[in-house]
């Protein structure tokens, strides 16, 4: 496949993630009135004082970001460019961030999800092809891994669980993929390329949908390295996957749902939905099993800019704002510029 359709195809790939979550806003919304409250806890309305600041600047003009990581070590920030596949560095008491991998680092035209783990390495995911993996501090490629079939695929979020295993949800597949330690060893032994492979298939665990419909997207791991949570970004529901059985389970949403929901974050019993195309962040107590969830706080800002992802470091919520309505993947326009990572207090 050609570099232009390539380029054609993840662009149109985002546009697809946003206008089927958008459209599939109202269906949702009647089906949830069924089992969710007709107006969140007061703790919920609360969240409406939170504010929102910038915290880094990403220079360029066509930057769009998508996807954001911590190292667990250093406290350093990694933001990915989804228009370029560019991946940037932001270093805490520094306002600017600076250039980590440059646009079309080994062939990589988009940058989405990404993922820093103890070992030193940095998870970049690219929708259109697979994630392929760097060390911190040489910015070498260690290896990269595949999307292997003809069906259509999007490879979009991964979390990485306590013992070093990293876990990729697929938009249209329906399946999350699994990359261990020892698979990331044996491919940088061998050439540094390896084909993904399915570790879980949530298609009967969703249900009934239309061809080509999008549903996983962000993903959490638990810290105790029982259970991942992952989100049906249309459906507005979120999912339980049992990392020893096996078995996949609906949460029980209490308070609200998670419809639109993007990035995920999860701190002991404490969840994070990232909804894009409404502006918005909820905050969720977890069960200790995993097994539902009730919705502590919610904000919804115009200031957020469409955001994807998030992750809490050294006591702040640190939010990407896309900008994708405003001349990127979701619609015509003029972004503000600088692009921006912002710092959400109240959330």
């Amino acid at each position: 496949m050609s570099r232009t359709n390539r380029r054609r195809r993840h662009v149109l790939g985002v546009a697809a993630l946003a206008l089927t979550a958008a459209s599939a806003s109202v269906t949702v919304a009647a089906t949830a009135q069924a089992h969710v409250p007709a107006s969140p806890p007061a703790a919920a309305q609360q969240g409406a004082h939170a504010r929102v600041l910038a915290a880094y600047d990403l220079p360029g003009d066509r930057v769009y970001p998508e996807g954001i990581a911590a190292d667990p070590v250093s406290g350093d920030l990694y933001v990915g460019s989804y228009a370029t596949g560019a991946v940037y560095k932001a270093t805490p008491g520094h306002r600017t961030a600076e250039m980590f991998l440059p646009a079309g680092t080994d062939g990589r035209h988009t940058a989405n999800g990404l993922k820093a783990d103890r070992a030193g390495h940095l998870w970049v995911t690219d929708s259109t092809a697979g994630v392929a993996v760097y060390d911190l501090r040489s910015r070498a490629l260690v290896a990269r891994f595949d999307v292997t079939g003809s069906a259509k695929s999007f490879v979009n979020d991964l979390a990485i669980t306590p013992d070093g295993t990293a876990y990729l949800t697929d938009s249209y597949r329906s399946v999350l993929y699994r990359v261990t330690p020892r698979q990331l060893a044996a491919a940088a032994a061998h050439g540094g390329r390896a084909e993904l492979t399915t570790a879980y298939d949530l298609t009967d665990a969703l249900g009934p949908r239309p061809a080509d419909a999008v549903s996983l997207n962000g993903i959490a791991a638990d810290r105790s390295g029982r259970y991942l949570l992952t989100v049906d970004m249309t459906a507005g529901t979120l999912y339980r996957v049992d990392l020893r059985s096996g078995a996949v389970r609906r949460v029980a949403l209490h308070g609200g749902d998670v419809l639109h929901g993007d990035g995920l974050e999860l701190r002991g019993n404490t969840l994070w939905v990232v909804h894009n195309v409404t502006n918005t962040i909820s905050r969720w107590h977890v069960s200790d099993d995993g097994a539902s969830a009730r919705l502590e706080r919610k904000v919804t800002d115009e200031a957020l800019q469409i955001p994807t992802t998030m992750v809490r470091s050294h006591g702040r919520t640190l939010v990407v704002r896309s900008q994708f309505d405003k001349g990127g993947p979701m619609g015509p326009g003029t972004p503000q510029i600088p692009f921006t990572v912002a710092t959400v207090n109240g959330i």
